[in-house]
């Protein structure tokens, strides 16, 4: 008698881990920068340098790199008005968490969130930089979860199959997708003397999977503050979106799979070359996107459920399994809106030249029907004033969210991974010093039912008792109980269902509690 099992991938949670850290310093403005008046906008990143791994403990190095954009002294710029200037640095750190459970030579994911970043001006050459920052660690494993799906033996045997529905890992990996683009200013802007400040952001990346690819689209976001040629040096911006699409090799994978993509966007330098007239008006960039690829597959397995012999006695070992299928894909949108007024009073504001957010999900839990999903979307409104004093500034703000996003049959054993992005953000100003915010919310999630299933480790063989066979009736009418089907009647009888659907004239396996069923013992 022989077991013919087949491996089904599954991914795992080996063990998890998160700290929080709150990194500070003062930092020197380089002697190549002017002075510094006014701070406008700022930003930030994290850059995972090394990751080392030891029982039961996790070293993780890198740096929080920040970026500065800040108004410098009356008369610094060409016209005798106000400057704008950008600078760039880093703190470094190097944490030691405790991760319970890790060894030496597992393999370790890193992500980190920015929960707040403070840049104070305590002199015009000294900046203080404060922030806190969250690190997640995440081992996870495949799990091949060796599983009897057939039996095959000379000897008459009775066995019975259930059918599972499960999401498999088909795919996981670590890949790059790079976006290189270009951007020509238009006709009526200045050409280009040196690039101030550039910000190129991923946004509505979405994945789907093809024969043996991914394909992957959506748009990058791109804002540019640069000098413009000529005596005045005239300070000049341009935004614009520009959608992106391609693909990325991936062999085994199959058009229905359920792609879980995670990405990371790291910035990269920004150059500016000639175009066809040897002007400088065109803005090149390679934009990379880190990718983080899980791909699951849909299927439909019958296992072996239960064996019992005929004529021999046969037990099964049995062990519990973990599994996982997908309930439901799910998706929605929110519109949100802020207002906000700006701490200058002095300041007459002109327009908004951009606006940047960040959107930071605080809650994520279950409850009937759906996930509620809390947190906040962090803006910057990068404003001109009428004035050349004080010319430039920034209204930050923050703008809470709740939303509901449906998700039928959820429950406490799943898993539901959320993607979320802004869309459509736009400011206006509606009074002198008074701007109103308005953006779109989209939301993603599949919701991944985990249960445990027992499944058929072994079967052992073993020669009839032959004082409990002889104990049986030759021939028997049985009453039926509650939840009993023909499979338990024949069990406890030694006597194959067949049997007993050919005896009883039965066309199906369908019994009811009170039926009576006439069993004939094999001889």
């Amino acid at each position: 008698m022989e077991l013919i099992k087949r491996n089904i991938h599954m991914d795992c949670i080996k063990c998890k881990a998160q700290t929080q850290m709150t990194l500070e310093d003062d930092v020197i403005i380089s002697d190549s920068r002017p002075d510094a008046v006014k701070l406008i906008m700022d930003r930030g990143n994290v850059v995972i340098d090394e990751v080392k791994v030891t029982d039961d403990h996790v070293g993780v190095k890198g740096k929080l790199v920040f970026h500065v954009l800040y108004l410098t002294e009356k008369g610094a710029s060409a016209s005798g008005g106000s400057d704008v200037a950008e600078m760039e640095g880093d703190i470094p750190f190097d944490e030691m968490v405790f991760m319970e459970g890790i060894r030496g030579g597992d393999s370790v994911n890193v992500n980190w969130e920015l929960e707040d970043l403070s840049v104070g001006l305590i002199n015009s050459r000294k900046l203080s930089v404060q922030s806190v920052m969250t690190l997640f660690l995440t081992c996870e494993e495949i799990c091949d979860e060796e599983t009897a799906v057939d039996l095959y033996s000379e000897e008459p045997v009775e066995f019975r199959k259930k059918t599972l529905d499960v999401a498999s890992m088909a795919i996981k990996k670590k890949d790059i997708f790079r976006v290189k683009e270009e951007v020509e200013i238009p006709g009526s802007f200045p050409n280009i003397f040196a690039m101030i400040w550039s910000e190129i952001l991923p946004e509505a990346v979405e994945f789907k999977v093809l024969e043996d690819k991914i394909s992957i689209q959506g748009e990058l976001r791109a804002f540019f503050l640069y000098r413009g040629e000529g005596e005045e040096e005239e300070i000049c911006h341009y935004e614009t979106t520009l959608p992106f699409a391609g693909s990325l090799d991936c062999p085994g994978a199959k058009e229905g799979m359920i792609p879980e993509i995670r990405f990371s966007a790291e910035e990269r330098e920004v150059e500016i070359r000639p175009d066809f007239d040897g002007e400088e008006r065109v803005i090149t960039f390679e934009q990379c996107l880190d990718l983080d690829i899980c791909v699951y597959e849909e299927e439909k397995i019958d296992i072996l459920s239960d064996v019992y012999g005929v004529v021999k006695e046969v037990s099964v070992v049995s062990k519990n399994a973990e599994f996982r299928k997908l309930l439901s894909r799910n998706s929605g949108k929110v519109k949100l809106s802020g207002h906000f007024k700006c701490e200058d009073e002095k300041a007459v504001l002109h327009k908004i030249l951009h606006t940047s957010s960040a959107l930071q999900i605080t809650g994520k839990n279950p409850c009937d029907n759906g996930i509620e999903l809390t947190g906040v979307v962090n803006v910057q409104m990068f404003y001109e004033c009428s004035t050349d004093e004080n010319k430039y500034g920034v209204i930050k703000g923050v703008i809470p969210f709740s939303y509901m996003l449906e998700a039928e049959e959820i429950n406490g054993n799943c898993m539901y991974p959320v993607q979320a992005f802004i869309d459509q953000v736009t400011a206006a100003i509606i009074d002198n010093g008074e701007v109103d915010v308005k953006c779109v919310l989209f939301f993603r999630a599949n919701v991944y039912q985990q249960w445990q299933e027992k499944i058929v480790e072994e079967i052992i063989v073993s020669e009839p008792d032959m004082e409990k066979m002889e104990s049986l009736p030759g021939i028997a009418v049985y009453m039926v109980k509650e939840g009993e089907s023909l499979w338990d009647i024949g069990k406890r009888y030694y006597v194959p269902v067949s049997v007993i659907k050919q005896t009883n004239d039965l066309t199906s396996d369908e019994v009811k509690a009170g039926d009576k069923i006439l069993v004939v013992k094999n001889v």
